[in-house]
């Protein structure tokens, strides 16, 4: 663009006869008084008055080239060069030590960068090395699954007390439990499966490694239809093999009737068949067992199936326990780690490649990405944080800022170099105008990530990030430029090639072509853009609010075809062993139930002796939410709770029927008076089944209630609390379900906490940030306009590609701020020195989209690239937060590109129209 096609900025256009536009057409103000009064002061002139240059000692000239874009006028002989040196300013007659970055990190650490950058160098090695230790050292614990998130939750808290209050009743075990589903597509209730059953479960009851309580089957079921008096297996077996095929199918039919066969759905009386069989195992485990030692005897369980003739885990057998599924959680943070690291850091590596072009750059780069993540890890260690998944997305997010920096740093240490200046002064002029920058940034980021403080599910994510965020600043703050200057000086004068050298957006390349369409239409309908930009985001926003939050066992797990592509890959890439996709459909498809297939309601009150309290229990079972199976009468089906214990004890025990009959004066069945004489009959004939429903104290009771396959998981949760809410006893709702649905609520609302909390920090940091260092509170508040519109795009497109809110991506939205910052901040910090230097606003903004935005870009690909890669882990809440990732970065990017020039243009007609902005006025000017 040559001078004559310039317009002026705050007017956008000329008026018809050639003339600059007046005043009232919005045009820019002469620099002397009008005589309508004298001329209001325009940005040009409130940055003359901050004399910024005295200010920064900046005396640096600038012409235009042929397109008008700004070119520093670099000296035409070596004795300029030389003179330029004397003098402590580099080759473009700028002092490299002129206090750009006015604050005291910059002016302490800067000088050392460039005088003695090895021992800076050596410095980092020595603290790489005791974090490492800390690393090898420290914690080295895991977390996986949902227990990371429920741990401490008042929720989990209520249901541990539920069950130390049972468990404190008769028995000193802790017990656990496992499943065996069998399968058998002709018959699993044939003679021969039925006689495989019975000789799995003596084999069990009789290995005494394996600390086995109690087993049950169909089998078992039946046999006790045939013969009430076997009692062991080893009796049921001789039970079931000598009866005839008539008998077995009688015994099935009577069986199912009274005790309920745990078989699939497909099962009928008149068949007497079904395709699934469960075995029900419970182990006699103390209470301080942890769940290594029960995945241990889940898989030796395991390894005795597969010595039963018939049976084949790799077939038509699954065990399943928590263990294994604690177990198999770990084992997909495991599987995930082997395929998406190394094809992150390939991605990582190629486009680094592209950025530094020179094997040193690229090496200086590398190493320091490593120490970023061993001082982390080490960190974690030190600070005993143990790994988990949500600190998965920690490092990602590390890594997008290190690339950020690493580039900055690398391009525009160039740009200073192809002008001429030497290595000490182009790194000096470098560090002093972008470390203040990456200070802000760091700054910024460090509160976008500690709002997740305010969350205790989130609360290490917070620490952690906030931690290796102000690393990631030190190391490519310091110990990279240090690294650079000290290899270039090794290799200047030698014969060791320079790979690349020129910036990312040079004025000739196709990016630097591409780059400043933001500033195009910034010279056209700049108004019109961020009014659309403004109308989009609200647009956004709003249709933001409604996404999903979702929580539950099954979100860590993939699906079957996201299995069955890993499983295609060579050797120690292929996953392991998975069950819980099995035993899920076995559970979904055929019993009709979900993982989770109950809610409970804990009653804890002296009030269970009272004489209506048994009646009262029987009541909030009348007239159920569509939540809950329901049967005849309308009430709730396959209830579990002490009625149902004295139900079925009086079935077969006719003396305890009496004692219930004597005290039921309403012939209902359910004991309504003397409920004290009922619970002593009870506990003295029947105690092992009473237990399980009822403290030996009488204080406290429990209620199972079976949840409808079809009932969404909020809805059980409401339905249980609605029960617990009918009853006068002091009841609470708990389980697994409700559990899940309390994470639920606190995911919702720590992710709208810590966005309010990292949008009002930043906010004022960066005011206050501006304010001082350059005298205008106002840049602070234009650095957020791209930053909202950003998080508002990823919000929408979260509920766009129906990608719920969870524990492991809550925090995105808050970090997301941090990451427009990263842009943002790059962006307005380079564009103000230019400004000041040139007094051109289109040639501040042309120089700052190409120099800047260049490695802009080329952090943005890295990082959309390298990690978007996250999107083939294994486990679906990392794959979606891969995804997030690499989305919230790219409309980081995009909105800093296209919308700041705009907003930058905008902010400056509106300053010249109305003297300054109120921000201003309130704060006044530093100088």
């Amino acid at each position: 663009m040559t001078d004559s096609d310039r317009t002026e900025y705050d007017s956008g256009e000329s008026s018809s006869d050639g003339e600059p536009a007046t005043a009232e057409s919005g045009g820019s103000q002469s620099d002397s008084a009008t005589a309508d009064g004298p001329r209001r002061r325009g940005l040009t002139d409130r940055l003359a008055a901050i004399d910024f240059r005295e200010k920064f000692g900046r005396g640096r000239k600038r012409g235009r080239n042929n397109d008008g874009v700004a070119s520093e006028t670099a000296p035409n002989s070596t004795a300029d060069r030389q003179d330029a040196s004397t003098r402590g300013r580099d080759a473009g007659g700028r002092d490299s030590n002129d206090g750009r970055g006015d604050d005291p990190f910059t002016r302490r650490i800067n000088p050392l960068i460039t005088n003695r950058p090895w021992t800076v160098v050596l410095v980092f090695i020595l603290l790489t090395g005791l974090f490492l230790g800390g690393a090898m050292l420290g914690g080295g614990e895991q977390e996986a699954g949902t227990d990371q998130f429920t741990d401490g939750s008042e929720e989990q808290e209520a249901f541990e007390d539920m069950q130390e209050n049972f468990d404190r009743g008769v028995r000193d075990s802790g017990g656990t439990t496992a499943q065996l589903f069998i399968t058998d597509d002709r018959n699993v209730l044939s003679e021969p499966n039925l006689l495989r059953m019975l000789e799995f479960q003596d084999r069990l009851e009789n290995e005494d490694s394996l600390r086995v309580e109690s087993t049950t089957s169909p089998a078992s079921l039946v046999a006790l239809e045939l013969d009430p008096s076997a009692e062991t297996a080893e009796q049921q077996h001789h039970t079931v093999a000598s009866a005839s095929q008539r008998q077995l199918n009688t015994a099935i039919a009577d069986a199912d009737e009274n005790s309920g066969l745990p078989v699939s759905t497909d099962f009928t009386r008149e068949s007497a068949s079904a395709d699934v069989a469960q075995l029900a195992i419970t182990y006699d485990t103390p209470p301080n067992a942890d769940t290594d030692d029960h995945a241990v005897l889940q898989f030796e369980t395991q390894d005795l199936a597969n010595e039963i003739d018939g049976f084949d885990t790799d077939d038509n057998v699954v065990i399943f326990g928590d263990a294994i599924l604690e177990e198999e959680m770990l084992q997909l943070l495991g599987d995930t780690s082997i395929v998406v690291f190394p094809a992150a850091i390939l991605l990582i590596l190629f486009f680094l490649l592209v950025a530094y072009r020179d094997p040193v750059d690229l090496g200086l780069g590398l190493v320091a990405l490593l120490m970023t993540m061993i001082w982390t890890f080490g960190f974690m260690g030190l600070a005993n944080i143990p790994f988990s998944d949500s600190l998965i997305t920690v490092f990602p997010l590390l890594l997008a800022v290190g690339i950020d920096f690493g580039i900055h740093i690398i391009n525009r240490y160039r740009e200073e170099r192809i002008d001429g200046a030497s290595i000490g002064d182009a790194m000096g002029i470098t560090t002093g105008q972008l470390t203040t920058a990456l200070l802000i940034v760091t700054l910024t980021t460090v509160f976008s990530f500690a709002a997740n403080l305010v969350s205790e599910m989130t609360r290490d994510f917070g620490i952690v990030a906030a931690a290796g965020m102000i690393f990631t600043f030190l190391i490519f703050g310091v110990f990279l430029p240090a690294g650079k200057v000290g290899f270039d000086r090794l290799r200047e004068g030698t014969r060791f090639p320079t790979f690349g050298s020129t910036p990312l957006g040079s004025e000739g390349s196709l990016m630097g072509r591409v780059l400043p369409v933001g500033v195009h239409i910034a010279r056209v309908v700049p108004v019109v853009f961020v009014v659309a930009m403004l109308v989009i985001g609200l647009s956004a926003a709003a249709y933001g609010t409604g996404v999903d939050t979702e929580f539950d066992d099954e979100a860590f797990f993939p699906d079957e075809d996201r299995i069955e592509q890993y499983e295609s890959l060579p050797g120690p890439l292929a996953p392991g062993e998975y069950t819980f996709m099995t035993v899920l459909d076995h559970l979904e498809e055929d019993f009709e139930q979900g993982m989770e297939g109950t809610v409970t309601v804990y009653i804890n009150d002296p009030g269970l002796r009272d004489d209506g309290a048994l009646s009262e229990i029987d009541r909030s079972l009348e007239n159920p939410s569509d939540a809950f199976e329901t049967g005849e009468n309308n009430r709730v089906t396959d209830a579990d709770s002490i009625l149902s214990v004295i139900d079925s004890q009086a079935a077969a025990d006719p003396e305890f029927a009496q004692t219930v009959k004597r005290y039921d004066s309403s012939g209902n069945e359910v004991p309504d008076r003397e409920v004290d004489a009922v619970y002593d009959h009870l506990f003295e004939d029947h105690e092992s089944e009473a237990i399980d429903r009822m403290t030996t104290d009488r204080s406290a009771t429990r209620i199972d209630i079976p949840v409808s396959v079809d009932a969404e998981q909020d809805e059980a949760v409401a339905a249980a609390d609605d029960v617990a809410n009918s009853l006068t006893l002091d009841a609470t709702p708990t389980g697994q379900l409700v559990i899940f649905e309390g994470v639920i609520e606190q995911t919702t609302e720590s992710s709208i906490t810590s966005l309010m909390v990292a949008f009002v920090l930043t906010m004022v940091f960066l005011v206050l940030s501006y304010w001082w260092l350059e005298g205008r509170a106002v840049y602070g508040v234009i650095n957020l306009v791209p930053v909202l519109l950003a998080v508002a795009l990823l919000a929408g497109t979260m509920r766009l590609l129906e990608i719920p809110l969870s524990p492991i991506n809550a925090p995105i939205l808050s970090v997301s701020i941090g990451l427009g910052v990263d842009y943002t901040v790059h962006l307005m910090h380079r564009f103000v020195d230019e400004y000041e230097d040139s007094d051109d606003l289109e040639q501040a903004l042309f120089v700052t989209v190409r120099g800047t935005g260049g490695a802009l870009t080329g952090s943005m690909l890295t990082t959309v690239c390298g990690l978007g890669v996250l999107y083939l882990a294994l486990i679906p809440l990392i794959m979606e937060f891969g995804l997030l990732l690499a989305l919230g970065v790219f409309y980081a990017w995009l909105a800093s590109i296209l919308v700041l020039p705009s907003t930058i243009v905008v902010w400056d007609r509106l300053d010249r129209r109305y003297d300054s902005l109120e921000l201003d006025r309130l704060l006044g000017s530093r100088s």
